[in-house]
């Protein structure tokens, strides 16, 4: 009885130390998980702190533009996205012509006739007008901006006017660029000034207009407040138009004008002096206008740097990252 006495001390002994070096082990094995998964958590922590930052960054602080002005403007929630010198002015070549036919439709109706004369067709650049045609302005507004026809431009200045020009000693058309640069001026843009209704250099160091890539955007902002309809031709890849005599099948001047995402309006310009120029109007979202322009590029690589800036304008809306 003694003998199984001891023994069964002995047993509950070894038990009892069996027991406490498996509890040890437990809480040594649990202390090893319990770091193991705070080094985890820190990393993957870490990972969600880098992919936010990287989220966070600016999408337009990487791009490699030859531009050397742009605004990309958000006018649904009155933001600027990104922009580079974009109150300093440029020569603005064609882009000159989307304040001509502004003025033009704020001057006169829709349906005033223009007549293509001689002299409208001694500018350089020859879409195919013809002397004598006649055309409803709202047709050959039309054609001014899918062709950026500078004979077109010329034919709208020489007949829609405000003033009778006898009184003022002027020519039409320099009544009508009066018209434009007072409009100018009740827009806002503070940057812009007009010597001519096409944007063609005047000679080898004189534009025939400037402006900034900030005033472009307000321009553009007006005609889509006031005349929504105004710009839609521009974002058609092709057209047939008619005059009164003839049936113009024209092609956009901007050749990638299908290949970007919802533009509604797309306007081109090129001398030499302001290398190449665009602007862009796409549709982020419903009634979501963002309004893109481009002082400064080459003939080539404006389309390029209006690509990059058109996507990362989506990328900054949709990563919630709009900040001025």
């Amino acid at each position: 009885m003694n003998l199984e006495l001891k023994i069964t001390k002995k047993e509950i002994k070894v038990g009892i130390a069996l027991s406490l070096f498996a509890g040890m082990a437990f809480l040594g094995f649990k202390t090893t998980l319990h770091f193991q998964s705070q080094y985890e958590n820190s990393f993957l922590t870490k990972e969600k702190i880098y992919e936010f930052q990287n989220m966070r960054s600016d999408p337009f602080d990487d791009l490699s533009l030859s531009a050397k002005s742009f605004f990309v403007w958000d006018t649904k929630k009155g933001e600027k996205l990104g922009g580079l010198n974009e109150e300093m002015p440029f020569p603005l070549a064609s882009l000159t012509k989307l304040m001509t036919i502004l003025v033009a439709s704020e001057l006169s109706t829709s349906e005033t006739m223009i007549a293509i004369k001689q002299v409208d067709l001694e500018n350089e650049g020859d879409n195919g007008l013809v002397v004598g045609e006649k055309w409803r302005l709202s047709d050959i507004i039309d054609f001014i901006l899918l062709t950026s026809s500078n004979d077109g431009a010329q034919a709208v200045a020489s007949v829609v006017n405000a003033s009778d020009s006898s009184l003022s000693g002027k020519t039409e058309r320099k009544l009508f660029v009066d018209e434009m640069n007072k409009k100018g001026k009740q827009l806002g843009m503070t940057q812009s000034f007009f010597l001519n209704e096409t944007g063609l250099d005047l000679n080898e160091a004189t534009s025939g207009a400037y402006g900034s890539s900030k005033d472009i955007t307000i321009l553009v902002e007006n005609i889509l407040q006031e005349y929504p309809n105004l710009l839609e031709v521009s974002s058609y890849k092709e057209a047939e138009i008619n005059s009164d005599i003839l049936t113009h099948s024209i092609n956009n001047t901007n050749p990638n004008v299908e290949s970007l995402p919802n533009i509604i309006a797309s306007k081109t310009g090129f001398t030499d002096l302001a290398g190449g120029n665009l602007m862009v109007v796409f549709d982020a979202g419903i009634n979501h206008k963002i309004i893109v322009s481009v002082l400064g590029s080459t003939k080539e690589e404006r389309f390029s740097d209006i690509e990059q800036l058109v996507w990362a304008g989506l990328k900054k809306i949709f990563n919630g990252n709009q900040t001025i």
